[in-house]
């Protein structure tokens, strides 16, 4: 698995950290990263596909 590293500001951090933990949604923060990446990816390929964007797979 690859390594990035992302500046975030402080706000989206303490927001982040909030679903984060024995509480949270989340284990660490590397995994709600993840999550949101995926999350996101799914509703770009989503307005893609609305605009006829996609390739055939």
């Amino acid at each position: 698995m690859s390594k990035i590293s992302v500046e975030v500001p402080d706000e989206l951090l303490e927001d982040l950290d909030s679903h984060v933990g024995e509480e949270g949604k989340f284990v660490n923060r590397s995994e709600a990263v993840r999550a949101s990446v995926r999350k996101m990816l799914d509703v770009l390929d989503e307005i893609d596909e609305r605009h006829g964007r996609l390739e055939d797979e």
